[in-house]
């Protein structure tokens, strides 16, 4: 059984590391063609990661901050709601012959009704993991006590159905995804790991499996690496499998299975940063401000601050202050007579001044305004003879008679329209 107070077995693991070096050794990956007798072309299982839940208690960036400690290019199968024999016998024939190891999250419900499927599940070596008893859709909202029953039951009626219940992982998957935190943090006090997901691949929409197997592909190229979320009980999910292995085959992608860790079975060593989906690169600068750490103050009187006196300086000296003064200093004191007396003379100056100001505001308003009519006479004027010569067909305007003294004005016919030409004053 899992959980923090049952006892974990001891497995004598020997033989299988014997196996991982040999392969090693021989430049074969592990789980390969070796153990796919008849599948020369079986993708296999490169690797397998042992976790410990204590350390990590929840994983998949779907939900949370991190993910499983995979490389570049490598793949977690995992499949919920089973065990349904008529499809998940089907699921579990692919992966055999493609020498594939997965994890399962199976319902307690259909693993009472269908307990030969557990075992299947066992013995083929994949990972079986818990998904509640009645996959219930309110685990975000539900009493603690419905979410604990829900938990327990679902682990008791799938260990159950075990030949040996200590087959069970440690592993949950939430029904749906609907976290909440007390389920959280009851299933960290059971040393159970939560598992979400990286991506999915709707399986469980209505939709066709040929749409399954791109949903899986886009996304799985979008990330480079995660765990992908999958239903065993789908007909469309046995449809697009063998679609989705072809292409990790062909775009070079890699299977991990993952194992919980034992006494006998210590938790694979990673680095905190290979459980991110995307560690930090130290060619990229960090985006915001480091943390700033809090400090441990101790508990001291303050220092006086220092004074004038303490550094041997000489202080000015002040004048003191009546007694008189000290006792009206929230009052000001009366003005003077004379502070607001004009003197002899003042009125006339500042009626002169202010004369002369209007006076040479005057003027300066008289130079504008002849310099303004100046400019205006000239720019007509060149308008008018622009406007004769046009009227004489462009040759010059014909010269006046000397006596004439008054500006003339002419009346020039054109086809069109009569055009009437300024007069012109004539030179001197």
């Amino acid at each position: 059984m899992i959980g923090s107070g049952v006892s974990r077995r001891r497995r004598p693991w020997f033989g299988l590391c014997l196996g991982l070096l040999t392969s090693a050794i021989a430049g074969v990956p592990a789980a390969h063609a070796v153990d796919c007798p008849g599948h020369v072309n079986a993708i296999g299982t490169s690797r397998t990661i042992v976790v410990d839940p204590h350390e990590h208690p929840r994983i998949g960036t779907m939900q949370y901050r991190e993910t499983l400690p995979l490389r570049d290019h490598e793949v977690v199968l995992t499949f919920d709601d089973g065990p349904l024999p008529k499809n998940s016998n089907q699921v579990l024939q692919i992966l055999a012959d493609e020498c594939i190891k997965a994890t399962f999250f199976v319902i307690g419900n259909q693993a009472k009704a269908n307990p030969e499927g557990v075992r299947k599940l066992v013995a083929a070596g994949h990972t079986v993991g818990s998904h509640s008893l009645s996959h219930p859709l309110t685990f975000n909202k539900m009493p603690m006590d419905k979410a604990q029953a829900e938990i327990e039951g679902g682990i008791a009626q799938t260990a159950a159905a075990m030949i040996d219940p200590f087959a069970l992982a440690p592993f949950f998957r939430i029904p749906g995804l609907l976290r909440a935190e007390g389920v959280e943090n009851y299933l960290a006090s059971r040393g159970i790991q939560v598992w979400s997901a990286d991506f999915p691949a709707d399986d469980w929409r209505h939709i066709s499996s040929e749409r399954v197997h791109q949903l899986a592909i886009q996304r799985l190229e979008a990330h480079g690496k995660g765990i992908l979320l999958l239903h065993d009980i789908q007909a469309r999910t046995v449809a697009a499998l063998p679609k989705i292995i072809q292409d990790l085959k062909l775009r070079g992608y890699r299977i991990v299975h993952v194992v919980p860790a034992t006494d006998d079975r210590p938790a694979t060593p990673t680095e905190p940063v290979e459980w991110l989906m995307h560690p930090p690169s130290e060619n990229v600068p960090i985006a915001h401000w480091p943390k700033v750490p809090n400090f441990a103050f101790a508990r001291t009187e303050t220092l006086p601050a220092p004074s004038l006196a303490g550094l041997n300086a000489e202080l000015p000296r002040q004048a003191p202050l009546r007694a008189a003064a000290l006792a009206h200093t929230e009052s000001l004191p009366v003005p003077g007579k004379d502070l607001f007396e004009i003197k002899e003379g003042s009125v006339e100056l500042l009626l002169v001044t202010a004369a002369s100001r209007r006076a040479s505001t005057k003027v300066a308003a008289a130079s504008t305004a002849e310099k303004t009519a100046s400019h205006t006479v000239k720019r007509h004027g060149r308008a008018a003879a622009h406007g004769v010569a046009h009227a004489h067909g462009g040759r010059p305007a014909p010269k006046r008679a000397a006596n004439d003294s008054e500006p003339a004005m002419e009346t020039v016919a054109r086809p069109a329209r009569a055009t009437r030409v300024a007069s012109l004053r004539k030179r001197q």
